[in-house]
C-alpha cells in the first residue's frame, strides 16, 4: 500500500470513529498520549458502559498501565448539578430541589444536559507509523484530533460544552500531558455559567440560581485483569463490589493535611482462597491483576462568583454512595428523587470514610448495596446571578507498582521464593506480607502523582515538554534484518539529545527492552535490528529524548516522547531470501502437532506454520487430502518466507489431517546478479503437511 493510500485510509477511519453513536447524539474521544488512557463522552460524564453501551464493557476506561491488556479501572461516573427553590416550567411550579444529571447509568441529551461543542485539540499530529507498507498504529482510530495548536501546553485538550435545563452552561476542558512525570493523570476544568439558556433552540429563561452544587461521582473497579484471565475470586469485582474507598484532606487545618483527595483500591475479596491483596494470579503466578490505586484530587474551587481565590474547604461533601441504591435513578420531574439527590450532594463529610467504616472487614460483604460503593464529591453551594460563573478543577489519576516489579512479586509470591525483601529494605519469610506491602506502596505513588498535578496547576500548566516524536516511523521486515527508520523533525528541539529504540517479542502486550540509543553527538535516523530471530514476531517504538536538564522531578534523567505515539500494532519478522529453486520449498514444523509447544515458534502464536524457501512471487493453495480448497495465500513480498495461521479462508482453525500445499510461480523472476531467468511463470510444485490436534 502506498503512503498516500495509507493517509487516505486513516482519514476515512477517523471520520468513521468520530461518527460513532451520532444517531443518539452521543460521541466519544480517547485521550491516550500517556500511560493512562481514558475515553471522554460529550454528554458530560463517562457513565457506565458509556463508550459501547455493552454490559461486557462494564470495566472500561482509566487504563493504566495502558501498554498492557485488561488494565481498566473505571466502572462509571456521574455529573449531577443541583439548585434550590427552582421554578420548573415542565411542572409549572416551584420545586425545592432541581437536579440535571448524567449518569451513573443514563443520560438525556435532548432535554436535560445538551452538548453543543465537542472537539479535541492537539499540540501536534500523531506520527505516521508503517510496518511492511501498512499502517500500524492504534492512533489512527483512537487519536482523533479536530484541530492543532502548536503553542498549547497540554498535548491533547478536549473542549466539551453543554446547555442544561436549569439554565446553566457547563464547559468541561480536559487536558492530558505526555511528559513521563505527568502522564498518569488527566485534568478536568469545569466552568458553570448562568446563561439562562434552557434548550437546544437557545431559549433564554433568565433567573438567579440558588444553592448550586456540582457533584461528581466515581465508581471504580480494580482487578479487571484478574477477572478477564479467569482467576478472580468472584465476577462481582467487575463492577467494583470489593472496591475500597478512602478520602483525605477534609480538614485543611489538620496537622496532617496534604491535599484534598479521594481514591480507591482493590479490597481483598472474602471468597478468595489465597491472600488477595493485589489480586494475584494463583494459577500460574504470572502477574498481579489489581495493583492500581485510582482516584481524584481537587486542584481548585472558586470561593464565589467573581472571587477566583481557591476555597480550601471544597469539596463540602465527600461521602461514599451505594452504587446501585443511590440515589442513582434519573427522573428530573420526580421532586422526591430530586430532593434525595440534593441531600446526597450536600451531605457533608461522614465521620468515617468507607475504608475506616470497613474496620478491616471485606468490602464485598460489607453494607447492603449489591453494587458496592462509589465515591462522591460535592462543590458548592453557590448563588449564580445571570452571567455569573464559577470554576472547579480536579485531576484524576491511576498509579501503582510498575509492570516489571509486578511480574517479579507475583513470581516470588507464587513460588514462595523466600527470603523476601520488603519496601523498607528489611527481610521477611512471609510471602503474603511481602506482596501486600509492595502493593500498598501504590497508595503513595498515587499521592505523588496528585502532588505533581497540583504543581502543574499551580504553574499554569507550563511544565517542561519532551521533544516531539518523529513525524514518521517506518519498520520493514527484511531477509537478514528488520530495518527501522524515523523522521528528523525533533533534531532542532532545544536540548535535544537523540533517540531510543525499544522492542517487544511475540506481542505488543508485554515488556519492551531498549535495543538502540544515540545522542546528539552521533545522531542517526535508522537502525537495523540484526539480532532478530527467524519465526518470531517483533514490535517496536522509538522515543526522542532531551539531555535531562529540564526534568524537574528527576534532575538529569532525560524527558522522552511518549511511547504511545510510535508503538507499532502490526508485527515485523525476519524474512529469508527467496529460494534459488523450487526444491528449497519446505514447511516447518511438519508434522505440526499442536501439543508439541517446544517445536513451535512462540507461545503467543500456537497455530503458526512457516513456509520457507519460496520464490519471490507465487500463490500457495492449501487443499485437504480429498482436494477441497482450504485457503489461498498470495506471496508478493519478494522474500523466501510466508506464515500460515492454520486457518481457512473463513477464519476457522483446520482440523487434524493431511493437507496438500500447492505452489505456483506467478511472475517470471530473474537472478539479481547474473540476470538469468530463475523462475518461470507457471512453474509449480507441492508439499504434504500433517496436522495433529
Amino acid at each position: 500500500m502506498k503512503y498516500k493510500q495509507i493517509i487516505l485510509t486513516t482519514l476515512l477511519c477517523s471520520l468513521f470513529f468520530q461518527g460513532i453513536s451520532m444517531g443518539q447524539g452521543k460521541k466519544f474521544k480517547w485521550l491516550r498520549t500517556g500511560s493512562l488512557h481514558q475515553y471522554i463522552v460529550n454528554v458530560g460524564a463517562e457513565y457506565e458502559m458509556g463508550r459501547t453501551d455493552q454490559t461486557s464493557e462494564q470495566q472500561d476506561g482509566l487504563r493504566w498501565p495502558a501498554q498492557f491488556s485488561y488494565q481498566d479501572n473505571l466502572v462509571g461516573k456521574s455529573m449531577w448539578i443541583g439548585t434550590t427553590d427552582f421554578f420548573d416550567p415542565g411542572l409549572n411550579q416551584i420545586v425545592p430541589h432541581k437536579i440535571v444529571s448524567v449518569g451513573t447509568r443514563s443520560y438525556d441529551d435532548i432535554n436535560e444536559i445538551m452538548p453543543y461543542d465537542f472537539r479535541m485539540i492537539g499540540r501536534f499530529p500523531h506520527p505516521i507509523v508503517i510496518v511492511d507498507d501498512e499502517e500500524a498504529s492504534d492512533n489512527n482510530y483512537s487519536d482523533i484530533v479536530d484541530e492543532y495548536n502548536p503553542d498549547m501546553l497540554a498535548d491533547r485538550l478536549i473542549i466539551n460544552k453543554m446547555h442544561s435545563y436549569i439554565g446553566l452552561d457547563i464547559t468541561r476542558t480536559i487536558m492530558q500531558f505526555s511528559q513521563q512525570n505527568h502522564d498518569n493523570y488527566i485534568i478536568y476544568e469545569y466552568i458553570l455559567k448562568n446563561t439562562g439558556i434552557i434548550d437546544r433552540n437557545g431559549t433564554v429563561d433568565t433567573k438567579t440560581l440558588y444553592g448550586v452544587v456540582l457533584h461528581l461521582q466515581n465508581r471504580y473497579g480494580v482487578g479487571h485483569e484478574s477477572f478477564q484471565r479467569g482467576w478472580s475470586p468472584n465476577g462481582n469485582i467487575n463492577w467494583g463490589k470489593n472496591c475500597t474507598n478512602h478520602v483525605i484532606g477534609q480538614d485543611p487545618n489538620a496537622a496532617d493535611f496534604r491535599m484534598r483527595a479521594a481514591y480507591a483500591w482493590y479490597g481483598p475479596h472474602s471468597q478468595s482462597t489465597v491472600d488477595d491483596w493485589g489480586a494475584p494470579d494463583w494459577l500460574s503466578g504470572i502477574s498481579l491483576g489489581g495493583v492500581q490505586y485510582v482516584g481524584m484530587v481537587t486542584l481548585h474551587a472558586d470561593q464565589a462568583p467573581g472571587n477566583p481565590v481557591d476555597d480550601p474547604y471544597q469539596p463540602v461533601t465527600t461521602g461514599y454512595i451505594g452504587s446501585d441504591t443511590g440515589p442513582q435513578d434519573r427522573d428530573m420531574f420526580n421532586p422526591q428523587l430530586m430532593t434525595r439527590k440534593y441531600q446526597t450532594m450536600t451531605a457533608g463529610h461522614p465521620e468515617q470514610t468507607h475504608f475506616e467504616a470497613l474496620g478491616g472487614n471485606f468490602a464485598d460483604i460489607w453494607g447492603s448495596d449489591a453494587g458496592g460503593y462509589s465515591q462522591g464529591a460535592g462543590y458548592g453551594p453557590y448563588t449564580l446571578e445571570p452571567g455569573d460563573s464559577i470554576r472547579i478543577v480536579i485531576a484524576e489519576g491511576v498509579s501503582g507498582i510498575h509492570r516489571a516489579l509486578n511480574y517479579e512479586i507475583a513470581d516470588k509470591w507464587f513460588n514462595d521464593d523466600s527470603p523476601f525483601t520488603l519496601p523498607n529494605g528489611s527481610q521477611s519469610n512471609d510471602r503474603d506480607q511481602y506482596k501486600r506491602q509492595w502493593v500498598q506502596t501504590g497508595e503513595d505513588s498515587l499521592l505523588q502523582s496528585f502532588d505533581r498535578a497540583i504543581d502543574n496547576f499551580d504553574n499554569d500548566y507550563d511544565i517542561p515538554s519532551p521533544p516531539p516524536p518523529p513525524e514518521q516511523f517506518i519498520v520493514q521486515s527484511k531477509g537478514n534484518r528488520i530495518h527501522l527508520e524515523w523522521a528528523d523533525n525533533a533534531d532542532a528541539w532545544t536540548n535535544f539529545d537523540g533517540y531510543r529504540v525499544y522492542r517487544a517479542i511475540g506481542k505488543p502486550d508485554t515488556l519492551y527492552e531498549e535495543i538502540f540509543s544515540c545522542d546528539a553527538a552521533n545522531v542517526v535516523h535508522e537502525y537495523n535490528d540484526t539480532e532478530a530471530s527467524r519465526g518470531f514476531k517483533y514490535y517496536y517504538y522509538v522515543q526522542t529524548k532531551d539531555d535531562g536538564s529540564t526534568n524537574l522531578v528527576n534532575p538529569g534523567k532525560p524527558l522522552v516522547s511518549s511511547k504511545f505515539f510510535t508503538m507499532t500494532n502490526k508485527e515485523a519478522f525476519l524474512l529469508r531470501e527467496p529460494g534459488k529453486s523450487l526444491k528449497e520449498f519446505t514447511i516447518i514444523p511438519n508434522p505440526f502437532n499442536v501439543r508439541a509447544r517446544s517445536l513451535q515458534f512462540e507461545s503467543s502464536a500456537p497455530d503458526q506454520i512457516a513456509l520457507f524457501g519460496l520464490p519471490d512471487v507465487c500463490t500457495l493453495k492449501i487443499f485437504t487430502e480429498r482436494g477441497d480448497l482450504v485457503n489461498t495465500i498470495y506471496h508478493t513480498n519478494g522474500s523466501g518466507d510466508e506464515l500460515w495461521n492454520c486457518q481457512t479462508s473463513s477464519g476457522q482453525l483446520v482440523v487434524s489431517g493431511v493437507y496438500i500445499i500447492h505452489l505456483e510461480v506467478t511472475e517470471d523472476t530473474y537472478d539479481s546478479v547474473t540476470g538469468d531467468l530463475k523462475y518461470s511463470k507457471g512453474d509449480h510444485t507441492y508439499r504434504k503437511l500433517v496436522i495433529i490436534r
